[in-house]
């Protein structure tokens, strides 16, 4: 056989055993030969010296340990191994007497009775009762003995003792830092010097206080339209407005109070949180914020505005720069994302009135931006008001002038 003819076969294992491998040729006549001769390299060796070594010489010279090592390296779900050796016993532990079938049998019956039952989930049914009854863990009793502290004290402490009541004695236990015995009024009255009343007693040791019922707040009773009329009139009375918490205002009602505001000159506070608030209307808004010079306070929040038009707030804000607190957190979308950050930074970079802004901002430079900023914006205010132009240090003298 030359080296062309061993190029064109192919070896298939038929049958392996311990000591013998059989070895079948099958001619490759519809295979391309990869470019290059086939597989030379492997991991950077060369292989052209193995080509033409016989398989089978090498098989036959293997041991039998050597081959058994090399069937357990084989994959054991290769079709091309019989099943005898796929599944063959491996274990090398030596038995431990002749198999009595009997035994064995009696040993696996009692190992599974032994075994706990798996839990099995069936549908309820009232009145019927499955598995045991929950019974409450007995505590040890303790003695009145047990529970005494023995204090050294002077024979005038003593006889004040005896003569207290137990509501004096709470009070004591404040006083000493015992906040384990008291309840939570118990211990706030004894450190604010309120005093205990007649039915302070040690009873209620690791429980709270029940909160108080309180009676839930009314519903904002405010006229969306007629205060929309007002705003649009021009009235002097309304100076706040609040349209808080006030479901299902039609869209049109939120243009009108917004188109009145572009010539309102006497409403200064505006609050529009959680009335589902959206972006159509709210273009508008921006558009009389360009207009509106008296409007100091603005809040938004808890509405449907996304992140550009919550941008487009704030630079409607900065045309004329007299709202000096904005709030427009918890918006539809609970990110708002690097780029509109920065740029509603760099914003309120350019405000120089501006005294709070309640807004949710994960880029931490736009965070220490905005302080930077809003802090200057109240020293500024603060040397204005102190009227101390005169002492203010020279990097400071620019804001004052603003």
């Amino acid at each position: 056989m030359t080296d062309k003819d061993v190029d064109e076969y192919e070896f298939e294992y038929t049958k392996v055993t311990k000591t013998t491998r059989v070895i079948n040729q099958r001619q490759l006549s519809d295979r391309k030969k990869p470019v290059g001769g086939g597989l030379s390299l492997l991991y950077g060796k060369d292989l052209k010296e193995y080509e033409n070594i016989p398989i089978e010489d090498l098989l036959n010279q293997l041991t039998e340990e050597e081959l058994e090592q090399l069937s357990n390296d084989v994959d054991p779900d290769d079709s091309h191994i019989p099943p005898s050796l796929r599944c063959r016993e491996q274990t090398k532990k030596s038995p431990t007497g002749p198999l009595d079938r009997k035994k064995l049998l009696e040993f696996l019956k009692n190992y599974a009775l032994n075994q706990e039952d798996w839990p099995e989930n069936k549908p309820f049914q009232p009145g019927v009762k499955r598995g045991s009854v929950w019974k409450p863990k007995e505590m040890p009793k303790v003695s009145d003995e047990e529970t005494r502290i023995m204090l050294d004290l002077d024979d005038e402490s003593s006889e004040a003792l005896k003569n207290a009541s137990e509501s004096d004695l709470v009070d004591l236990a404040g006083i000493l830092g015992l906040h384990s015995l008291l309840n939570q009024d118990q211990f706030y009255a004894s450190i604010t010097n309120k005093g205990q009343g007649s039915e302070a007693k040690f009873e209620s040791i690791v429980r709270a206080t029940v909160p108080k019922k309180v009676p839930n707040l009314p519903d904002n009773a405010t006229d969306v339209g007629k205060t929309a009329k007002q705003v649009v009139e021009n009235d002097k009375k309304l100076q706040e407005l609040n349209w808080n918490n006030i479901k299902h205002i039609p869209r049109d009602s939120f243009k009108k109070l917004f188109e009145g505001l572009k010539s309102n000159t006497t409403l200064q506070t505006l609050d529009l949180a959680n009335t589902g608030l959206t972006d159509g209307p709210t273009a508008v808004l921006v558009e009389a914020l360009k207009e509106n010079k008296t409007l100091t306070c603005l809040n938004l929040e808890s509405n449907f505005l996304s992140g550009p038009m919550v941008r487009d707030v704030v630079a409607a804000i900065n045309v004329n720069q007299t709202i000096r607190e904005f709030r427009a957190s918890n918006q539809r979308p609970a990110i708002l994302g690097n780029r509109i950050e920065m740029e509603i930074a760099k914003l309120i970079e350019q405000n120089n009135t501006l005294l709070q802004l309640g807004l949710h901002l994960d880029a931490p430079d736009a965070r220490m931006r905005i302080a930077q900023q809003l802090q200057k914006n109240k020293d500024v205010l603060r040397l204005q008001r102190i009227g101390s132009k005169s002492s203010v240090p020279s990097q400071d003298k620019d804001l004052v002038s603003v």
